[in-house]
C-alpha cells in the first residue's frame, strides 16, 4: 500500500513536467541540450514508477494485458544493456506479474554488465531465466531467497530480495533458484 500510493502521488508531477515540455515542443522552445536531458530524466522516473508500482505496490486481485506489461517493459529498459523478453501472451494476474517483476530486478542486480531475461510461464508455473556475459551473484542475498531467510544488513538497493520470497509465500507458492555459470533461473 505504501508503494502504491508513494508511486501514485509521484506520477501526477513527473506528468506534469513531461506536458511542460510538450508545451516547450509545440513553442519550438526545445532546441536545446538541457530541454533533451530533461525529457530523456521524465521518460525514465515515469517508466521506473510504473515498474514500480506493480512491483512494489498492492497487487489486488485484477489481471494484467500482456501489452501493458511489454510497455513497461520496453520503457523501463530502452535502449540499456538489459532487454527482458515477456513471453506470456494472454492477461496474467497482477500478483503474478508483480513476483515476475521483483525476480526481474533480482537478476538485473546479478547482471550489472548487461544481458537477457526471459519471462515465461506454462500452467501458472512461472521461470525467470537471466543469462549475462557476466554475473555479479552476492550469495548471501541469493541463499536469502530460497530460505526466506533476508540478510541482517540488507540494502535498500536489494530490497527485492526481502519481498520476493515472502509474496511468493504470501501466494502458496515456492520459490526456486538455479545458478551456473553465465545463468540464473528463478522459478515459483
Amino acid at each position: 500500500m505504501i508503494g502504491s500510493r508513494i508511486c501514485h502521488d509521484l506520477i501526477s508531477p513527473i506528468g506534469a513536467i513531461n506536458n511542460g515540455l510538450e508545451l516547450l515542443e509545440m513553442t519550438g522552445s526545445n532546441d536545446g541540450p538541457e530541454i533533451q536531458l530533461i525529457s530523456e530524466s521524465v521518460g525514465n522516473a515515469t517508466a521506473r514508477i510504473r515498474f514500480f508500482r506493480i512491483a512494489y505496490g498492492a497487487a489486488g486481485d485484477q489481471e494484467m494485458g500482456r501489452a501493458e506489461i511489454v510497455s513497461v517493459l520496453r520503457d523501463l529498459m530502452g535502449t540499456g544493456r538489459l532487454t527482458v523478453a515477456w513471453g506470456p501472451m494472454d492477461e496474467q494476474p497482477r500478483d503474478a506479474v508483480r513476483m515476475a517483476f521483483l525476480a526481474i530486478q533480482c537478476l538485473e542486480t546479478a547482471m550489472p554488465y548487461g544481458g537477457r531475461i526471459e519471462v515465461t510461464c506454462e500452467r501458472e508455473r512461472w521461470t525467470v531465466h537471466g543469462r549475462g556475459e557476466k554475473l555479479n551473484v552476492d550469495s548471501a542475498l541469493w541463499e536469502g531467497l530460497e530460505s526466506a531467510i533476508v540478510p541482517q544488513e540488507i540494502q535498500p538497493a536489494h530490497v527485492q530480495f526481502a519481498l520476493l520470497p515472502a509474496v511468493v509465500a504470501d501466494a502458496g507458492r515456492k520459490l526456486s533458484v538455479v545458478g551456473q555459470g553465465t545463468d540464473m533461473t528463478l522459478r515459483f
